[in-house]
């Protein structure tokens, strides 16, 4: 009943509205006003159903219909559309299913391609997938059909609103007062750092975070598929964002294309917002010849196995022995830094370690702070062995 009402005042006003001029939001508004008034005379409607007619019509025919009053729920940190009525949120670190959806598929198509053409990207039935972002940097992925069988798919990663600093994650419980300043002096001094986590392990956030260390004055470039980092206090900032190929399979800019082209900007730090492939060869080249003090992230399930998958992923881009990759990362790579998502739905830094160097062929690391979650606290497991870029910061 209440879908039905939408649709026919919808249709109303889309009937009258002439394509000769544009129709700005108030006049929209206004002509939504009268027709729901027109609507009521004959059907009694409460003055709470009016305000709702009136705001979710206007969000289907000017904005992304329902979409629109989940983005504005901060409390939402992810919105997942299996369908037009197969929709999903988590809120509070929990998911729930919505009792309402779409009024069709055609609408979510729709609301499809109205987000896709925000950032100049597209697809379609030739190009079934795509990476894009909300004008709030809500990071977007689609699926569409033959790839997606029963109906398109979307899921959107919401960020918070206010940026979140250091001292909030601290008062989080994600580290406490001493890690952070560790890692004050670790930014501040150009170690080379490397994120680890999980899916929803919090990377994006910690990366951002980290960033308010970078001295004010330095150049920063980052690099990422779909803008959404937040640098907190860089003036001297260049932000940089891939590009997917077109239906013809031609003018894709990867990662790995923005990296070389970084080092021709002259950065004093790159941001690689995530490793997932071959890129991984171009970020620890930038490591190795010059560009400290650079960041990224990457998906893993703890810091060693962060090492087997960067080696994976160098792999993918080139063929290289083994022990030569390994020496990438080992004179490359300063520092990785490891996230989790806990069973009570908190985000936690669990463990910082040091690359010490190679050994028997193999990667050597070495754990400086270990989070133990009997205790809820963090421990000191050992000193930082390298501290040369330290003194040399004057931060030893």
């Amino acid at each position: 009943m209440w879908q039905r009402a939408k649709t026919e005042i919808a249709e109303s006003i889309l009937s009258k509205i002439s394509l000769e001029r544009e129709v700005d939001d108030e006049e929209l508004k206004g002509l939504i006003c009268d027709e729901i008034i027109s609507y009521a005379a004959k059907r009694p409607l409460s003055l709470a159903d009016r305000k709702r007619l009136e705001r979710e019509i206007f969000n289907s025919l000017r904005k992304l219909d329902i979409l629109q009053e989940l983005l504005e729920d901060d409390e939402i940190a992810e919105i997942m559309i299996n369908g037009p009525d197969d929709i999903y949120i988590e809120k509070r670190g929990r998911l729930t299913k919505l009792p309402y959806g779409f009024s069709s598929e055609e609408k979510l198509s729709d609301v499809i391609q109205q987000i896709v053409a925000e950032t100049n990207k597209a697809v379609n039935e030739s190009v079934p997938i795509a990476d894009t972002r909300l004008s709030d940097g809500s990071r977007v992925n689609i699926v569409l059909s033959p790839i997606a069988i029963d109906h398109p798919i979307m899921s959107i990663r919401r960020f918070p609103k206010d940026m979140i600093t250091m001292d909030k994650l601290i008062a989080y419980g994600s580290l406490d007062d001493e890690v952070a300043d560790f890692l004050k002096k670790l930014v501040e001094a150009r170690y080379n750092i490397f994120l680890s986590g999980g899916t929803s392990s919090g990377k994006t956030t910690f990366l951002g975070a980290l960033t308010e260390f970078i001295p004010r004055d330095e150049r920063v470039i980052t690099i990422e598929d779909a803008a959404e980092l937040r640098i907190m206090g860089i003036e001297n900032l260049v932000r940089l964002e891939a590009r997917s190929a077109n239906f013809e399979g031609k003018l894709a800019v990867t990662i790995r294309d923005l990296i070389k082209t970084s080092l021709r900007l002259r950065p004093d730090r790159i941001i690689v917002g995530e490793c997932r492939g071959e890129e991984a060869l171009e970020v620890l080249q930038a490591c190795n010849t010059g560009h400290d003090g650079s960041l990224s992230t990457g998906h893993g399930n703890s810091n060693r196995d962060m090492l087997s998958r960067l080696e994976t992923m160098v792999l993918m881009g080139m063929d290289l022995p083994i022990n030569a990759i390994r020496q990438q990362i080992a004179s490359g790579i300063d520092i990785f830094i490891h996230l989790g998502r806990l069973r009570d739905k908190s985000r936690k830094l669990l463990e910082i370690s040091e690359v010490i160097g190679m050994k028997d062929g193999e990667i050597e690391l070495r754990s400086i702070y270990s989070y133990r979650q009997g205790d809820g606290k963090w421990v000191k497991e050992n000193e930082l062995f390298h501290t040369t870029k330290l003194a040399l910061a004057g931060l030893e």
